[in-house]
């Protein structure tokens, strides 16, 4: 069993989720300031670390402490302002007007118009619903449909689901993990409202080739929209720094829209991103006015109405803070990790690199002793990386892409590759070491023959018992088994379940 992790170290995150205070009411008398505060740390200590180079997932740390002092005060600024109407808070248009200029000067052309949103999530939204009324509006598309490869963000799919569009999937090079421009344009038909390609994709990190998807859309009079949440605020700096980069924003000729969350290597406060068009013509698609009502005439930019106006101020001010030069020389840092990252992952026995990775984001698997992708040692290396102190995101397979750990660079982690370097070899070992995780492939049939839409609440506890994920609600201290079983369900079975366990973490 590999040692507690050293002093230095955060401890692991708790994999169950806290338990606290046993549901209840609203006190009849308010409590003191200082207690709620204490309870508070108390809650944030049960998770992973968001500082410190340690979680490769969700967290964006640029090692500078004043960038976060920096965004708390001025959230605290504009935390009273809605954001909801510009002609009463004159201020926020200002704000957003500089925000979306800067961002337009890195990655648009001349006449692009944009919006503040509130992530990636949001931008892509707008994106889609733009597409889909562009469509309807521009070339008479009544059931329009989006064409995207595989690995472009789940989001999009969200966004389909919502907004009432087809999706038809593109499958990606299985070698490279780059979408293939070929199928892609044979994919597109009249009734495809938009395109999408990922700068880079979140689950491998590499870049689509965006130019010839551009093009192939733009010869069909359809629209392009690149995801750049990921590689928007991170590629352009990374160019500046003297790496090769291919474009990918605006300027591509045939991109005509493109989003770039600010919250990830602009290193705002989460929520904020960008959403971009090439023109004010193709934005205006994207509001929604009514005036239908007895009440105040609306007109909405975004899928929001009221908003703090705290999130706009807190990146406009560490987009000012940082500058050119300062997002020059993090991006610099993240490159020269990846320098020493990307190597010695190479070079650890059983670990293969995935693709080539555009800059920040790395993934990679774990090998048997026959040189395939196998899912138990990846299961495996994250629990074993997760008592080390460690966060790498597990992913798992889908239709031929094997299962991969994923890690997001930061500056913060700079410092720290020759270390995680060092816990993953060990890790490794420790994973060969273990019992293989596998799931009874009498189970998998039977799970292969349900039907997740006709499922009763007694039958999907039953199988997440199985899984591990009855009793107490969060993840069991081990992921390995419950994973792998996840792993072998049909894609449509997974997601009941899914949407089944993340009802136990929000049940009172």
């Amino acid at each position: 069993m590999p040692p507690e992790p050293a002093a230095d170290r955060p401890r692991p995150a708790r994999a169950a989720a806290p338990t606290g205070r046993a549901a209840q009411e609203l006190p009849p008398t308010g409590r003191p300031a200082h207690e709620l505060l204490a309870e508070l740390r108390e809650l944030r200590a049960g998770d992973a670390p968001t500082r410190g180079g340690w979680t490769f997932a969700y967290v964006y740390d640029s090692g500078l402490p004043q960038v976060d002092e920096l965004a708390t005060a001025a959230y605290g600024v504009f935390a009273a302002v809605n954001g909801l109407d510009p002609t009463t808070f004159p201020s926020v248009a200002r704000l957003e007007n500089d925000v979306v200029r800067a961002v337009s000067a890195v990655l648009g052309a001349p006449g692009a118009q944009g919006s503040f949103t509130s992530g990636g999530t949001e931008s892509i939204l707008l994106a889609v619903k733009t597409a889909r009324d562009h469509a309807r509006a521009v070339r008479g598309v009544s059931r329009p449909q989006l064409v995207l490869p595989s690995t472009a963000h789940a989001a999009f799919h969200k966004a389909a689901h919502y907004l009432g569009l087809e999706t038809v999937v593109v499958p990606v090079d299985p070698v490279t993990f780059r979408a293939v421009a070929p199928a892609v344009a044979d994919a597109i038909d009249e009734r495809t409202a938009l395109v999408v390609a990922s700068a880079p994709s979140y689950a491998h990190g590499v870049l689509d080739p965006v130019a010839d998807i551009a093009a192939a859309a733009a010869q069909r009079g359809v629209l392009c929209h690149v995801d750049a949440c990921i590689g928007g605020w991170f590629l352009p700096f990374l160019a500046r720094a003297g790496r090769p980069v291919e474009p990918f924003g605006l300027s591509v000729p045939g991109v005509t829209s493109l989003s770039v969350d600010l919250h990830k290597y602009g290193y705002a406060a989460k929520g904020a991103s960008v959403v971009l068009y090439r023109d004010a013509d193709l934005r205006r698609h994207q509001y929604f006015a009514h005036a239908g009502w007895p009440g105040y005439p609306v007109v909405n930019p975004t899928v929001q109405g009221t908003k703090s106006g705290g999130l706009l101020a807190q990146a406009w001010a560490v987009l000012h803070h940082l500058g050119t030069d300062g997002y020059t020389a993090l991006a610099r840092r993240v490159a020269l990790a990846a320098d020493e990252l990307l190597p010695g992952l190479r070079a650890t026995d059983g670990v293969r690199v995935l693709g080539e990775p555009a800059g920040s984001l790395v993934a990679f698997t774990v090998t048997g002793t026959e040189g395939a992708p196998d899912l138990s040692l990846v299961l495996h290396v994250a629990d074993e990386m997760r008592r080390r102190g460690w966060y790498l995101q597990p992913q798992l397979s889908y239709e031929g892409l094997p299962p991969n750990l994923h890690l997001t660079l930061t500056p913060a982690t700079g410092d720290r590759v020759g270390a995680l370097l060092a816990d993953l070899a060990a890790s490794v070992a420790a994973a060969r070491a273990s019992e293989p995780v596998a799931v009874d492939p009498a189970l998998a049939d039977l799970a292969a023959a349900l039907d997740p839409d006709t499922l009763t609440p007694e039958e999907v506890a039953g199988i997440l018992a199985f899984a591990g994920l009855g009793g107490e609600p969060g993840l069991p201290s081990r992921t390995a088994p419950v994973l792998a079983l996840l792993d072998a369900l049909p894609p449509r079975l997974k997601e009941r379940m899914l949407t089944e366990f993340i009802g136990t973490l929000f049940s009172i």
